[in-house]
């Protein structure tokens, strides 16, 4: 075998989704964001598309990333709607977590690849960066909720009318131990076909 395959099959059997409220004051290193990124660009893309963009908030840029998901909720949520609990989120989970990614795709212009492929093929990158921070041990958030969709956080972060931006990731240490997890068994997913 090429790869120790036990420890693969426990990097992928230990990801877990941790809330930026579980995170520790611990800092992630810049360093260790940038691992991240770079396993991401190894996920395959239909045509070598590579349609992965990555807007990465660090320091005081976590402060202008909530600054702007609170103000803008503040502003388009009908006064009836407004849900403080969903506003206290915005603000402090930027802050909460040592680095925020912002996950983009960029849109072939001649669009001869599929969106959905090129959506897909980031998510790909995505999962790549969360195994690797499974690796290091890091806490993770793919958060695609609101704002990800809204035409103002494409002008916010700078991409195209014909990009995306499929969500954030929330990067920091847990502060307790590591959530354990568990999954169907592959009988309930998979229908086998042999004749």
């Amino acid at each position: 075998m090429k790869y120790d395959l036990s420890e693969i099959n426990n990097i992928i059997e230990n990801r877990r989704t941790i809330y930026p409220e579980l995170f520790s004051s611990r800092k992630v290193h810049k360093e260790q964001i940038d691992r991240l990124l770079m396993n991401a660009t190894w996920a395959p893309s239909h045509g070598m598309t590579q349609p992965w963009r990555f807007k990465v908030f660090m320091n005081d840029g976590l402060k202008k990333l909530s600054k702007y998901q609170s103000e803008l909720y503040q502003t388009i949520i009908a006064e009836d709607d407004f849900n403080e609990m969903k506003f206290e989120k915005l603000i402090n989970r930027p802050i909460l977590s040592s680095a925020v990614v912002a996950i983009c795709m960029q849109r072939q212009k001649s669009k001869k690849i599929p969106e959905i492929e090129e959506i897909e093929a980031v998510a790909c990158a995505v999962q790549n960066i969360l195994l690797t921070a499974t690796a290091y041990g890091l806490a993770v958030h793919w958060s695609s909720g609101w704002p990800t969709y809204r035409s103002e956080t494409k002008q916010f972060l700078n991409i195209n009318s014909a990009d995306r931006c499929l969500g954030f990731l929330y990067i920091g240490y847990p502060a307790d131990k590591w959530p354990s997890g568990q999954r169907k068994p592959i009988e309930y997913v998979t229908d086998w076909i042999n004749e």
